[in-house]
Protein backbone atom coordinates (compact mmCIF):
# COMPACT_ATOMS: atom_id res chain seq x y z
CA UNK A 1 0.00 0.00 0.00
CA UNK A 2 1.42 3.36 -1.03
CA UNK A 3 0.45 5.88 1.66
CA UNK A 4 0.99 9.01 -0.43
CA UNK A 5 -1.10 7.61 -3.30
CA UNK A 6 -3.90 6.79 -0.87
CA UNK A 7 -3.72 10.27 0.67
CA UNK A 8 -3.94 11.77 -2.82
CA UNK A 9 -7.46 10.36 -3.01
CA UNK A 10 -8.40 11.86 0.37
CA UNK A 11 -8.21 15.67 0.23
CA UNK A 12 -7.89 17.21 3.68
CA UNK A 13 -6.39 14.14 5.34
CA UNK A 14 -2.80 14.44 6.55
CA UNK A 15 -0.15 11.93 7.52
CA UNK A 16 0.91 12.39 11.16
CA UNK A 17 3.44 9.77 12.15
CA UNK A 18 1.75 6.40 11.74
CA UNK A 19 -1.77 7.89 11.56
CA UNK A 20 -3.93 9.91 9.19
CA UNK A 21 -5.90 12.82 10.56
CA UNK A 22 -8.42 15.40 9.38
CA UNK A 23 -10.09 18.41 10.96
CA UNK A 24 -13.75 19.02 10.10
CA UNK A 25 -15.35 22.41 10.87
CA UNK A 26 -19.07 23.01 11.37
CA UNK A 27 -21.29 25.99 12.11
CA UNK A 28 -22.08 24.92 15.66
CA UNK A 29 -21.82 22.21 18.28
CA UNK A 30 -24.99 20.37 17.25
CA UNK A 31 -23.78 19.99 13.63
CA UNK A 32 -20.46 18.67 14.93
CA UNK A 33 -22.22 16.12 17.14
CA UNK A 34 -24.52 15.03 14.28
CA UNK A 35 -21.37 14.39 12.21
CA UNK A 36 -19.79 12.41 15.06
CA UNK A 37 -22.94 10.29 15.26
CA UNK A 38 -22.76 9.52 11.50
CA UNK A 39 -19.07 8.65 11.81
CA UNK A 40 -19.83 6.41 14.79
CA UNK A 41 -22.30 4.40 12.73
CA UNK A 42 -19.83 3.98 9.87
CA UNK A 43 -17.05 3.01 12.26
CA UNK A 44 -19.18 0.46 14.06
CA UNK A 45 -20.28 -1.12 10.76
CA UNK A 46 -16.62 -1.33 9.66
CA UNK A 47 -15.48 -2.54 13.10
CA UNK A 48 -12.77 0.11 12.86
CA UNK A 49 -12.95 3.07 15.21
CA UNK A 50 -11.23 6.46 14.86
CA UNK A 51 -10.00 8.60 17.69
CA UNK A 52 -12.28 11.65 17.88
CA UNK A 53 -11.51 15.02 19.42
CA UNK A 54 -14.56 17.32 19.64
CA UNK A 55 -13.98 21.02 20.29
CA UNK A 56 -17.32 22.85 20.03
CA UNK A 57 -17.76 23.14 16.24
CA UNK A 58 -14.57 21.30 15.26
CA UNK A 59 -14.00 17.56 15.08
CA UNK A 60 -10.59 16.02 14.52
CA UNK A 61 -10.54 12.39 13.45
CA UNK A 62 -7.43 10.24 13.65
CA UNK A 63 -7.19 6.82 12.06
CA UNK A 64 -4.67 4.03 12.45
CA UNK A 65 -4.81 0.29 12.93
CA UNK A 66 -3.57 -0.38 16.45
CA UNK A 67 -3.16 -4.13 15.86
CA UNK A 68 -0.85 -3.38 12.91
CA UNK A 69 0.89 -0.53 14.76
CA UNK A 70 0.34 1.75 11.79
CA UNK A 71 -1.78 2.30 8.72
CA UNK A 72 -3.66 -0.34 6.78
CA UNK A 73 -6.20 -0.30 3.98
CA UNK A 74 -8.96 -0.25 6.63
CA UNK A 75 -7.89 3.27 7.62
CA UNK A 76 -8.09 4.63 4.10
CA UNK A 77 -11.36 2.83 3.38
CA UNK A 78 -13.01 4.32 6.49
CA UNK A 79 -11.63 7.79 5.74
CA UNK A 80 -13.23 7.62 2.29
CA UNK A 81 -16.57 6.51 3.78
CA UNK A 82 -16.42 9.36 6.30
CA UNK A 83 -15.75 11.92 3.58
CA UNK A 84 -18.75 10.66 1.62
CA UNK A 85 -21.01 10.96 4.69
Amino acid sequence: MEVQAQLGMLPGWELKGCTITRLYKFNDFMQAIAFVNRVSQLAEAADHHPDMDIRYSKVRLTLSTHAAEGLTQKDFDLALQIDRA
